[in-house]
């Protein structure tokens, strides 16, 4: 007789994994195969799904054993989804008396509200066991009988990952679900103890996954509806398969074969980016380094980001906290980047740096937030391209160098005036750079209904798109650009149909505003662009209308 079981995903972000909505982790269905290899039958809600309705974990036949996976290492602001607080996974093992209960994830190295503050490491209250180390294989050695621990092993996770591919299905943003692919675990730099707030060297040095075990998830996950992957769960895929040394040298023809392997499997996947690229590697190895980002640009699909963990322009903070690069290292790199990846492809490059700062790093002063200023107003004036800059408040973990050595709460001041800095003087102007009006995102994915709807392309680090209509949620449209916010586009439906638009979205055209708006309102309908131009002038996005 077959079991049941469920998981709770109260989702997980760390330096080298991203499993919050629409993302789902790999932990997620690692775990799904081991309940299925141990004769249960895995359903799979939310931590969001939870919240609205408590029945889901609270009713009777919630099954006879609950696995949730939950812990954030690098929080963030998230748009598709709300990660479980301490609390409330405290709450929900409390609730679950009666099945057996496990926990794991990154929750199990230490839980803080917010950036700004150490995480405590602690027990956690209401459930049975706490699975240290791989939650799959920690799963398995406690239902085998063992203890609940175990390392990583992907002789063990790669048929669990194939075998639990069909969990995606009951993801409530399905089929539009984002499925974290991991290539690596563990760090280079960890042989020189890493970067001192980085929880990755906790899984030690890089252990990589073959080429044949992920393109055969990516079979599994296609058949079970999967259509948008990303190459996410790693510190650095530039240096995926490559040998020894604190920065590898990237091997260009190892990824040419795992992007073939994986299109070959999903030959009608719609998304494939990648995440983590360590600015390191390409100052160290620039000639196969960009040899490699050539490999990544020819297989990949356009609008795709490569995350730098920068973490601040001073090199004093850059010394004293073991860092990756010199600020002149990541400037070299974002050039290259450029001159890989600036292409545009239907309309957005191919690939873009993304840029990371953290704040309250030991030896952090007033000086640090002036170089960091400095520098993101050097890659304006030089012209080039990043897709967006990401600016977090440290949360130390113990075992972190940057648990005992820090700044946190020294700046504060300092650190939001930055923040507001950056947001009005770079974002703004590098989103018209990056996005210029006229460009087509296709493919958006309505999250938030409203008077203006927001929603997202699939995509890693994909622009927050506001919509000037009331569409219901999950509506997926093309738009056209036709504004910038500090962290945001405005956009119209592709193609424009300016006969049928309401007034409060024709007044978003450009060069219309609110009182033409009302004119072309009452003067529609329109035969031709020519009859329109009569009324509202010439727009920026002339070719994408119709009448």
């Amino acid at each position: 007789m077959t079991s049941s079981a469920l998981i709770i995903d109260g989702y997980v972000d760390e330096p080298a994994c991203l499993g919050v909505a629409p993302y789902i982790s790999p932990y997620i269905r690692e775990v799904a195969g081991v309940l299925i290899e141990h004769g249960y039958a895995p359903r799979y809600v939310t931590i969001d799904q939870v919240r609205s309705d408590p029945a889901l974990v609270a009713a009777p036949g919630r099954g006879d054993l609950v696995v949730m996976i939950a812990g954030l290492t690098v929080p963030g602001a998230y748009i598709g989804g709300k990660p479980a607080t301490l609390t409330e996974v405290q709450q929900i093992g409390i609730l679950l008396r009666e099945p057996t209960t496990a926990i794991g994830g990154p929750i199990a190295f230490g839980y803080a509200s917010g950036g700004g503050k150490k995480a405590i490491r602690q027990a956690i209250a209401g459930f049975d066991v706490t699975l240290s180390g791989s939650p799959a294989v920690a799963l398995d050695a406690w239902l085998s009988g063992g203890e609940p621990a175990g390392a990583g092993d992907y002789s063990l996770t790669d048929p669990w990952c194939a075998a639990g591919a069909g969990i995606i299905g009951e993801h409530p943003a399905f089929p539009y679900v984002m499925c974290e692919l991991e290539t690596a675990t563990g760090c280079s730099r960890a042989m020189v103890g890493g970067c001192s707030f980085c929880t990755e060297p906790f899984y030690g040095l890089p252990r990589y996954r073959s080429i044949e075990g992920i393109a055969e998830e990516v079979a599994s996950l296609r058949a079970a509806g999967a259509r948008h992957f990303r190459l996410g769960r790693q510190p650095d895929l530039l240096a995926y398969q490559s040998p020894g040394g604190e920065f590898p040298v990237p091997r260009p023809e190892v990824l040419e074969e795992l992007f073939s392997s994986i299109r070959a499997n999903a030959p009608d996947l719609k998304t494939l980016h990648i995440d983590n690229i360590n600015p390191g590697t390409i100052a160290h190895h620039e000639d196969a380094a960009r040899a490699a980002l050539a490999a990544i640009v020819a297989g990949h699909t356009p609008g795709d980001t490569a995350a730098f963990g920068m973490e601040t322009a001073d090199p004093a903070v850059v010394a004293a906290n073991n860092l990756k690069a010199m600020p002149d290292d990541v400037f070299r790199a974002i050039e290259i980047v450029n001159d890989v990846g600036g292409k545009r492809t239907g309309g957005v490059p191919e690939l873009l740096p993304g840029l990371n700062f953290i704040v309250g790093l030991a030896g952090e002063t007033a000086t640090t937030f002036d170089l960091n200023e400095a520098f993101l107003k050097r890659v304006l004036d030089a012209s080039l391209l990043v897709r967006r800059v990401n600016i977090r408040q440290l949360m130390p973990f113990e075992g972190t160098a940057a648990y005992d050595e820090n700044t946190l709460g020294k700046h504060d001041s300092r650190f939001r005036a930055f923040k507001e800095w950056a947001r009005t003087q770079f974002d703004e102007p590098m989103l018209r750079r990056v996005f210029p009006a006229g460009t087509i995102l296709s493919g958006v994915v309505v999250e938030i209904p409203g008077k203006l709807s927001f929603g997202r392309q699939m995509g890693s680090y994909p622009i927050l798109v506001g919509i000037p209509l009331e569409l219901p949620a999950r509506t997926v449209l093309d738009t056209v650009v036709v504004d910038w916010g500090m962290r945001s586009v405005t956009a119209l439906p592709c193609p424009v149909e300016v006969n049928a638009l309401p007034v409060a979205a024709l007044r978003w055209i450009p060069g219309v505003g609110k009182k033409r708006a009302a004119t072309i309102a009452a003067r529609r309908p329109f035969g031709s662009l020519e009859e329109f131009r009569a009324v509202a002038g010439e727009t920026a996005i002339e070719d994408v209308m119709r009448f």
